[in-house]
């Protein structure tokens, strides 16, 4: 089947050229998906998407125009995609809903540890043949109150990791997990009382209109100073201006992301050569306890592999005419990653 593989970045290509084994017909393509490189899709009656491609209303429509009638999404999230206006159109959409929450939470624990314990600063100075010591002081993890918002898989595997530390564990979702409550002692509490008790904050919810900023002025206000504040979900879920604000402050004490709410464009490219244009990410990078990836987190072996053999299947059943378990249900919540 010819498909359109939009956004093929090259850690990826040879993933989904082995899943794929020659057998349905991929056009790999870098460009993103936008309004002016709908068109070329034209001949295919699939295609793929990545995090950062563009399938809203008017997109959608110029591809089933096209001709197409499947959309193969590499991820598990898919708030940059219109579903309902997708079901209108008749084009059916598929995901990856799970490749590997080790990797997320793996990468989170990276980012508490590295922002704790200086790893970066203290790296640069060895290069530069300075030892000291002064200025790299952390803080055990053991003991400390990590607040976990977002229980689903890599919520789940997160505190089964910190557990491991010693960690005090609590938890924010709308229904509680007994299994948590039982194996690992966590204690699930409402946001404010998370975000006022944590010395460590971790967000793993699902980017939804009411989780918009889910982290903003009067979350930070209530939080310890000192706070660690990180994000592998997505970049949406903090209000970064405010942020700022908390970390000029020295309310943040912390800052790890591995998303950004603006990062369309940004992430996932090579702008070493270019004015950098986000005045607010500038900001961020001039903080020396602000700890930025572009959205790496999931870049595993076990994940892109995972992910490209799920986006095979997926595009196995619709040439044969079976409808995929992977397949979007209308109204449905997209998930974090």
């Amino acid at each position: 089947m010819k498909t359109t593989v939009f956004s093929t970045h090259q850690f990826e290509k040879p993933y989904l050229e082995s899943a794929n084994n020659d057998t349905h017909e991929l056009k790999l393509l870098e460009l993103r998906l936008t309004e002016n490189t709908a068109p070329l899709a034209e001949g295919s009656e699939a295609i793929s998407l990545f995090t950062s491609d563009d399938a809203s209303e008017r997109v959608l429509e110029k591809l089933s125009a096209l001709g197409v009638k499947y959309i193969a999404l590499r991820t598990a999230g898919y708030n940059n995609v219109a579903i309902e206006k997708a079901k209108e159109l008749g084009i059916t959409v598929s995901r990856v809903p799970a490749y590997s929450p080790y990797a997320i939470a793996e990468h989170t624990v990276a980012l508490i540890l590295a922002l704790n314990r200086k790893l970066i600063r203290a790296h640069n100075r060895v290069r530069d043949m300075n030892f000291s010591l002064n200025g790299l002081t952390g803080f055990d993890m053991n003991g400390k109150t990590v607040g976990v918002m977002g229980t689903g898989k890599i919520g789940k595997v997160l505190i089964k990791i910190l557990h491991g530390f010693g960690c005090k564990i609590l938890a924010y979702d709308l229904e509680e997990v007994e299994e948590l409550k039982e194996k690992y002692g966590v204690r699930f509490t409402d946001c404010l009382t998370l975000c006022s008790k944590a010395d460590i904050i971790s967000l793993h919810v699902p980017f939804t209109p009411e989780t918009k900023h889910i982290i903003d002025a009067e979350h930070i206000r209530v939080m310890k100073k000192g706070v660690m504040l990180i994000n592998t979900s997505r970049g949406a879920l903090v209000d970064t201006k405010a942020v700022i604000n908390g970390l000029k402050s020295g309310k943040i004490g912390y800052f790890g992301i591995d998303v950004y709410e603006e990062e369309e464009g940004l992430f996932f490219e090579d702008h070493s050569d270019e004015i950098l244009q986000d005045d607010v990410i500038a900001r961020l990078m001039t903080f020396s306890n602000v700890l930025i990836t572009s959205h790496q987190a999931f870049l595993t072996d076990t994940a892109l592999t995972n992910i490209a053999d799920t986006t095979i299947y997926n595009l196995d059943c619709f040439e044969k005419g079976i409808a995929s378990e992977n397949e979007i249900p209308i109204k449905s919540p997209p998930n974090m990653h």
